[in-house]
């Protein structure tokens, strides 16, 4: 009689980065969230590069943040509008990162922000895993971030209401801050605050999202570093200017008086 073995079955691997979709498969809600994210990335950037000399960190703009695995791959990934994750290097083997795949990398992100395009009911939805599953529906996003992306800080942005309102998970619970005196939230581990800022950027008027300093001085974008720079100089040169005249009007005088101006 002869014995016939069972073939050897592969490994069973969960799927990384390059095999899941790179978003929840969502629109961008409105032409105001590209530029929000790009202000806030671009603020906070030298902010990251001296805490991380290294360059080990990553942000995340409208990038799906997998926690489960469903079918289709979507259900069980969200999509923040921005994102920030400590201690993880910017490229995995040689490839940026089509999405943040948490058990690929077990990092929870410092901070999440979400910018409310409808009435806030989506970003601050509690309906948990279980209940959604009996309704057919995918869980609340607040559930998701709070009880398993489970980022430090979780901010939700109003830019028709002027406002943000930021939790801090605190034993397992997101608990709303309170602003401080200037009317922000402070990050701490950033040294940074967070709040809003009612200016033109990329030639829109708005109540903007932003990044201060502990000291309450606002985080600079490239371009406004820039202007300022460019202002500086205008200035300086502007000052050089008066007093190459005024040197040229007193030697003038001197000359009427029949003395000759040393060099």
């Amino acid at each position: 009689m002869t014995t016939i073995l069972p073939t050897e079955q592969p490994l069973t691997t969960l799927p990384d980065h390059t095999q899941l979709p790179d978003s929840d498969g969502t629109f961008v809600k409105n032409f105001q969230e590209h530029p929000q994210s790009i202000l806030l990335t671009d603020s906070i950037n030298p902010i990251l590069q001296n805490i991380h000399p290294d360059g080990y960190y990553c942000m995340g703009q409208d990038s799906g943040i997998y926690w489960r695995i469903t079918d289709p791959p979507q259900r069980g990934a969200e999509a923040p509008d921005w994102f920030y994750v400590p201690n993880v290097p910017p490229s995995l083997n040689g490839q940026m990162r089509r999405s943040y795949v948490l058990w690929q990398e077990y990092v929870a992100p410092l901070i999440i922000l979400e910018f409310v395009s409808g009435d806030g009911s989506e970003e601050r939805d509690k309906t948990s895993l279980w209940t959604a599953e009996t309704e057919g529906k995918k869980p609340g996003k607040f559930w998701i971030y709070e009880q398993v992306i489970r980022p430090a800080f979780y901010g939700i942005y109003e830019v028709e209401k002027a406002s943000v309102e930021v939790y801090h998970l605190i034993e397992n619970r997101f608990e709303l801050l309170p602003p401080n005196e200037r009317g922000h939230y402070l990050i701490p581990a950033l040294n940074v605050e967070l709040g809003i800022w009612q200016g033109q950027y990329q030639n829109v008027q708005l109540p903007w999202l932003r990044w201060w300093d502990s000291q309450g001085n606002l985080l600079l974008t490239g371009d406004e570093r820039a202007e300022i720079e460019r202002q500086r100089a205008e200035t300086e040169r502007q000052r050089a200017e008066i007093e190459h005249q005024r040197a040229e009007k007193l030697a003038a005088q001197l000359r009427a008086l029949g003395i000759t101006p040393e060099d």
